[in-house]
C-alpha cells in the first residue's frame, strides 16, 4: 500500500500491453493481480498530476478488470453510474496515454462520454441513471434480436435515489437480461444517509438475518448474489462468470474499499473523493481564498443562531455546499436526504407548510432534477423557501454535465419566484438576508470558486431587489447579472460605458431601467448563463413590451455544450472574458455605425 502519490511514471510492463479489453482477455487469470497493481499505480500517478475523482476509481480496480475480462465489451454494454469510478475503465480501453490530459481543455472527459470511446456506451455525470440506461439497452438488444449483456455498476450512494428503484421495479416486469452490480463502499461523496444505507450495512453485508439477506432485491424479482469481496480477483472472476450465465435480472452485491491501495484515501474517503493536482513545491504557502459556498455556510450558521425556524436541506452535498459547521452546530435542523433531489424539494415544502423556514442548498445542475417538485409542491402553493443555488454558471473541469447554465431560464418562467445574482461575497450575504426575510421562493444563484470580488470605491447599493448604478458613461449601457462584474467594470472603463449591476433577474428594476434606456443607444447584457431564456432575454422581453426600440446585445453562454476546461478557458471560449466582451461591443458598434 502506498502512502504518497508517485511523482514519476511507474513502471507498468503488463499494463503497457493493454490497448483494449481484447488484450486484457488474452492474459491468464493468474496475471490479473499483477495487472491490478500496475493499474492502481498508474491511476495514482496520473490523477496526482491532473487532479480529478480519486477514491472511487481506486476502489474498483479489480472490479473493472474482472468486468472487462468476463464481458465482451463493447459488444456487451457496461454502464458506470455517475462516472466517478470510470478512470480504470478509461485506462483499459485505449486511453492510458491520454490520462495526463484528464479534465483539461481538449483532453479526456472526467466522466464517460459517448463520443470519446465506443466503450463509453452511455454518458453519465449525474447519479442513479445507470440501471434505467442499462435496462433500455437490454430491451433494445432483445427487440433487435441481438445477443449481448447489459451491466450497470452503481454505488450504494447512488442507490439512495428514487430513480434507481424505479428502474429496478420496471426491470422485474420486463425479465430482461440485465446485471446490476452494487459497488458497496459505504460512501457516496459523504457518508451515506438513510434507511437503505443502514439496511445494506447491517443486513446484506453482515448476513445477520440468514435467508432474508437478499429479501430486498429478490422481492423485486432480481436473483441476488453476494456479498462478494470486490478486491478478491479470483473469487470475483468466478462469481461474475456464474452470474453472467444466468438469464433475467441479476443483482451482484460487491464490497469495495474506497481509496483502496492508498493509505490516506482509505483513512479519509471523504477528503479523497477527488483531489487537485500536485503543485511544485513553493517557498511560501499560498493563500486560500474564501469561496462563495464558504460565505453561504457562514451566513447560515449566523442566521440560525437568531432564527430557530431556519433549517437546511442538502441532497448529499454537505461538504460541497459547506454545511459542515451548520450540521455540527444545529444537527436537529440539518437534513441530508441523500441523493434525492426531488425529495429534498418536497421535504422543504412540508417544512415550510409546517411553519419552518427551509434553505435548500443545491447545485444548479442538480436542481434540474427536482424541477417538478419545485413547481408543483412549492411554487403553486406559494410556500416560503430560500434556494441557495451553488455552482451556477460555468464550473470548469467537470464539464457540460455539471454546468449550471439553465437555472435562470427554468426559474424565471415560474410565477412569483424571485431570482437574485450576487456579484461578490458581500452581495451574496445581502441577498441571502433578503431571501430569508422575503415571503415566497427566492433563488440566489452563485458560482463555484472565489473569483468575484468587491469593487473599490462604490457607493452603498440600494435596498434589494433594486439595481445598482455603478458608473455613468457615454451613449452605451452595460447591464451585469452576477459574478462577471469585474470583467464588466474593466470594459466599462475602457469603452466609457454606463454600468449597472442589476442584482435581480426577476423582478427587473424597471424603474431604473426606464430612465437609463431613454439616455442610451445600445443596451448590452452580461451573464454567466445560457443566452436563450436568460437574463438578457428577460431584458429583451421587457424592452419589447414597453415599446423601446434600442438595439440589444446579449452576452452569455452560447447555444452549444461547453466541454470541460478551466473556468477561465470556458469563459474565454464563450466570449465572456474582458477582452472578448470588449471585442463583441466594438464589433457591434463598428457594424452598426
Amino acid at each position: 500500500m502506498l502512502d504518497s502519490l508517485p511523482q514519476h511514471p511507474p513502471i507498468t510492463p503488463l499494463l503497457d500491453r493493454i490497448e483494449s479489453p481484447a488484450d486484457l482477455r488474452r492474459l491468464s487469470p493468474e496475471q490479473l493481480p499483477v495487472l491490478a497493481e500496475e493499474l492502481r499505480h498508474w491511476l495514482l500517478y496520473t490523477v496526482g498530476q491532473t487532479g480529478g475523482h480519486f477514491g472511487a476509481g481506486l476502489g474498483v480496480v479489480e472490479l473493472t478488470l474482472a468486468l472487462h475480462y468476463c464481458l465482451d465489451t463493447p459488444t456487451d454494454h457496461l454502464i458506470w453510474d455517475v462516472g466517478h469510478q470510470c478512470y480504470p475503465h478509461k485506462i483499459l480501453t485505449g486511453r492510458k496515454a491520454r490520462m495526463l490530459t484528464m479534465r483539461q481543455q481538449h483532453g479526456l472527459a472526467p466522466f464517460p462520454k459517448r463520443d470519446e470511446s465506443p466503450w463509453d456506451v452511455f454518458g453519465t455525470g449525474h447519479s442513479s441513471t445507470s440501471i434505467s440506461a442499462a435496462l433500455g439497452l437490454a430491451l433494445a438488444a432483445r427487440l433487435q434480436g441481438e445477443s449481448r449483456r447489459s451491466v450497470a455498476v452503481i454505488g450504494d450512494g447512488a442507490m439512495t435515489a428514487g430513480m434507481a428503484f424505479e428502474a429496478l421495479n420496471h426491470a422485474a416486469h420486463t425479465g430482461a437480461d440485465l446485471l446490476v452490480i452494487l459497488n458497496d463502499n459505504d460512501m457516496s461523496i459523504s457518508r451515506n444517509e438513510g434507511g437503505l444505507a443502514t439496511y445494506l450495512a447491517n443486513k446484506l453485508r453482515n448476513r445477520l438475518s440468514g435467508d432474508t439477506t437478499a429479501a430486498l432485491f429478490e422481492s423485486l424479482a432480481f436473483n441476488y448474489t453476494g456479498p462478494v469481496d470486490g478486491h478478491d480477483l479470483p473469487h470475483l472472476l468466478q462469481t461474475l462468470t456464474q452470474v453472467l450465465q444466468q438469464p433475467g435480472p441479476q443483482f451482484l452485491h460487491v464490497i469495495t474499499c474506497k481509496g483502496k491501495g492508498y493509505a490516506p484515501a482509505e483513512a479519509d474517503p471523504v477528503g479523497f473523493h477527488a483531489i487537485t493536482k500536485m503543485e511544485p513545491q513553493q517557498n511560501t504557502p499560498s493563500l486560500k481564498r474564501q469561496k462563495f459556498c464558504n460565505v453561504f455556510g457562514e451566513w447560515l450558521v449566523s442566521r440560525a443562531a437568531t432564527d430557530p425556524r431556519l433549517c437546511a436541506i442538502t441532497p448529499a452535498m454537505r461538504e460541497g455546499s459547506d454545511l459542515i459547521a451548520f450540521s455540527e452546530q444545529y444537527p436537529d435542523r440539518y437534513f441530508d436526504v441523500a441523493i434525492a433531489e426531488q425529495h429534498a424539494l418536497t421535504l422543504a415544502a412540508g417544512l415550510a407548510a409546517g411553519g419552518m423556514q427551509p434553505v435548500v442548498a443545491i447545485y444548479s445542475t442538480f436542481l434540474q432534477r427536482g424541477y417538478d417538485q419545485l413547481i408543483h409542491d412549492l411554487a403553486i402553493q406559494q410556500l416560503d423557501l430560500v434556494l441557495a443555488i451553488d455552482r451556477a454558471g460555468l464550473v470548469g473541469e467537470d464539464g457540460a454535465t455539471h454546468a449550471g447554465c439553465f437555472d435562470i431560464a427554468f426559474l424565471r418562467c415560474l410565477p412569483d419566484v424571485q431570482i437574485l445574482t450576487p456579484s461578490s461575497h458581500t452581495e451574496l450575504t445581502r441577498m441571502l438576508d433578503y431571501a430569508h426575510q422575503t415571503p415566497g421562493i427566492v433563488a440566489v444563484r452563485y458560482p463555484r470558486g472565489s473569483e468575484a470580488k468587491d469593487l473599490p470605491d462604490l457607493n452603498q447599493p440600494p435596498a434589494l431587489p433594486a439595481a445598482h448604478l455603478l458608473r455613468q458613461g457615454g451613449e452605451h449601457l452595460l447591464l451585469n447579472f452576477g459574478p462577471l462584474l469585474d470583467q464588466a467594470w474593466q470594459v466599462a472603463e475602457r469603452l466609457n460605458l454606463s454600468l449597472v449591476d442589476m442584482r435581480s433577474v426577476k423582478p427587473l428594476d424597471t424603474g431604473l431601467l426606464t430612465g437609463l434606456v431613454k439616455q442610451h443607444r445600445l443596451i448590452v447584457t452580461l451573464e454567466d448563463h445560457a443566452i436563450q431564456g436568460g437574463a438578457g432575454s428577460a431584458v429583451g422581453e421587457w424592452l419589447h413590451a414597453e415599446g423601446f426600440s434600442n438595439p440589444l446585445l446579449t452576452l452569455g453562454i452560447p447555444d452549444v455544450w461547453i466541454d470541460h476546461a478551466s473556468r477561465e478557458q470556458q469563459l474565454q471560449s464563450c466570449g465572456l472574458d474582458s477582452q472578448s466582451i470588449e471585442a463583441s461591443i466594438h464589433r457591434w458598434i463598428r457594424d452598426h455605425s
